[in-house]
């Protein structure tokens, strides 16, 4: 693990109609790590990792990726920020009337303007090889399972070769065998291509399996970190109570 860090975040804060939702949120995720959030509904997760990809803008505090202020960002930059990131949304978030392959060119020729056809298509399958969907390139969204889906989201958000992954509860709605595939191709990820993530997640088996670190949220603060052995023998009731 690098000391390098790649997000740093200090006192941010962030309120929808007058209720806090952040309220003093401090974050380092240093390059090459997985660092797992853990915390009850409607306590700000998705929020921190919103502000982080520039989709929401925080009322306070400093938020940097690759040492960068992302609130003092033009347009441009941030569109260029946005392209060493990956943010893998809760329903993946594909294009429903595109195939597999043409959801996959989509941000190689919109977002990083490739000309070159060779290079789209060994881009291509390069990413579905790397989440196991060889077969399905030609295929349309309607045609996979939750699971396929979940890993097609991977795909895309691989394929523009991001620094950073945001995941939004990647392992939602999937049984538990699909939900481990996901979580062990998270970390076949990060070893492969030397990405650091964030992880929203309910799901402990996901944190125990791709957390370097965890850290847990409540009331809009990050009330504990460690690795997830020391939380989960932590002497802290509601700390312990997520381990259960």
């Amino acid at each position: 693990m690098e000391d390098e860090k790649v997000i740093e975040i200090r006192g941010l804060k962030k309120s929808f109609n007058g209720k806090a939702v952040l309220e003093d949120v401090n974050l380092d995720v240093r390059k090459g790590e997985n660092v797992v959030v853990l915390g009850k509904s409607g306590t700000g997760k998705s929020v921190t990792i919103k502000c982080i990809a520039g989709l929401l803008q925080p009322d306070g505090g400093s938020l940097k990726v690759f040492g960068e202020e992302v609130t003092e960002l033009d347009e441009d930059a941030l569109k260029a920020l946005r392209c060493r990131m990956g943010f893998l949304f809760q329903g993946a978030a594909l294009y429903d009337s595109m195939t597999v392959r043409e959801n996959l060119e989509f941000p190689l020729k919109r977002v990083l303007q490739i000309k070159d056809k060779e290079e789209i298509r060994q881009r291509c399958e390069e990413v579905l090889e790397a989440v196991g969907l060889t077969d399905a390139i030609d295929k349309m969204p309607s045609d996979l399972s939750g699971g396929m889906r979940k890993r097609m989201g991977l795909a895309r958000t691989l394929i523009v070769r991001p620094e950073i992954i945001l995941y939004d509860e990647p392992t939602t709605g999937l049984d538990t065998i699909t939900s481990r595939e996901i979580s062990e191709l998270i970390l076949e990820m990060q070893k492969k291509y030397k990405t650091s993530s964030v992880i929203i997640t309910h799901d402990i088996p996901c944190a125990k399996l791709t957390a370097d670190r965890v850290l847990i949220m409540n009331e809009g603060k990050y009330i504990a970190e460690g690795t997830y052995e020391e939380l989960e023998k932590s002497e802290d009731e509601f700390i312990r109570s997520f381990f259960k």
